[in-house]
């Protein structure tokens, strides 16, 4: 039996926080509590307990009062985090789904998949884009799997 592959962090809310911690940084230059605690909408003692954990594991560099910053291990794996939430975007949006349910489908799934499947996924949609007839024969068919609406 094989174990199943390791996750690149601790736990999925640590994989919020360094996803945003990341998108921040791109977008501002900088990532303040305030700033995630508004885009993940928990309060902002909440975030400062979380980048004093991240501190502790190494993962970001925070000073109280300023900015906190992603270590190289930290921009690691927010950006694994970030690829695998972009690749299964990605994969859902060939298949013509509405992006509220592709947005709740890949905050459940990023956190769960492994680089095995992420793989597969991503080797699955490329071929798929590169195939048109081969993605309107799949959507067909996925069509047909749907429940008539009432």
């Amino acid at each position: 039996m094989t174990t199943p592959a390791r996750r690149t962090s601790g736990s999925v809310a640590m994989d919020d926080y360094l996803e945003q911690i990341l998108h921040l940084i791109e977008e501002k230059g900088y990532a303040r509590a305030i700033d995630v605690s508004k885009k993940l909408n928990i309060s902002q003692a909440s975030v400062t307990n979380m980048f004093r954990k991240l501190d502790a594991e190494g993962l970001v560099k925070h000073e109280k009062y300023r900015g906190t910053v992603l270590t190289d291990e930290g921009r690691r794996i927010a950006r694994a985090i970030v690829e695998r939430h972009e690749t299964l975007t990605r994969f859902l949006r060939l298949f013509g789904l509405d992006e509220e349910t592709i947005y709740h489908d890949v905050e459940g799934m990023e956190h769960h998949v492994s680089r095995p499947t992420l793989n597969v996924i991503r080797a699955v949609a490329d071929d798929l884009e590169a195939d048109p007839s081969l993605l309107d024969r799949v959507r067909t068919r996925c069509a047909a799997l749907r429940p008539p609406e009432a």
